[in-house]
């Protein structure tokens, strides 16, 4: 039986509209092992619809509290370190220590992005002219997206999303 992978999106599995699927070969045997869903127009429009009703709510979360997903994440990705290299050795060919190591970049990003809220801070300028102050603040963007390369299937990833959900924007991930 092959596993067929699906679309995560507004945080459930699901199928999609689509109707191709694409094989994923197990590269040290050339076998099979899973086949994939390729999205279509309404999977891609469902996906951004999803996000920006989050980014509502996400972008007003505090920045304590988005950082504090992210810590949990870090944790979660650091306890199963193992499992998560054993599947991109599996899909990707990668040995193992280059897959531990690719995660392991990927977490130092998150780990910089939980130290956002200083990168996130405002400025505020007194008098700049006769009556007039200045203020700098930053917000999310709302929904950002991220198309990744094959060959660092869990690292470039981290790279990306990771900041964005920690400045308060959603997130759209579309891997190779």
């Amino acid at each position: 039986m092959t596993i067929t992978i699906k679309h995560f999106i507004n945080g459930a599995e699901t199928a999609g509209e689509g109707d191709r699927t694409q094989p994923v070969y197990n590269p040290a045997t050339g076998a099979v092992s899973a086949e994939l869903r390729l999205a279509n127009r309404a999977d891609l429009d469902a996906a951004v619809a999803a996000a920006k009703a989050a980014a509502v709510s996400w972008g007003n979360f505090s920045l304590a509290k988005r950082t504090g997903v992210l810590f949990k994440f870090r944790e979660l990705v650091a306890a199963h370190i193992d499992e998560l290299a054993a599947l991109i050795t599996a899909e990707h060919g990668k040995v193992l220590s280059d897959a531990k190591g690719e995660i392991g970049r990927g977490l130092e990003v998150i780990e910089f992005a939980c130290g956002i809220p200083q990168l996130l801070k405002g400025d505020y300028s007194d008098q700049v002219s006769t009556g007039i102050d200045v203020f700098s603040f930053r917000e999310p963007l709302g929904v950002v997206a991220g198309i990744t390369p094959f060959n660092f299937p869990a690292m470039v990833p981290m790279w990306m999303w990771a900041p964005a959900i920690a400045s308060g924007n959603c997130f759209v991930l579309k891997p190779s």
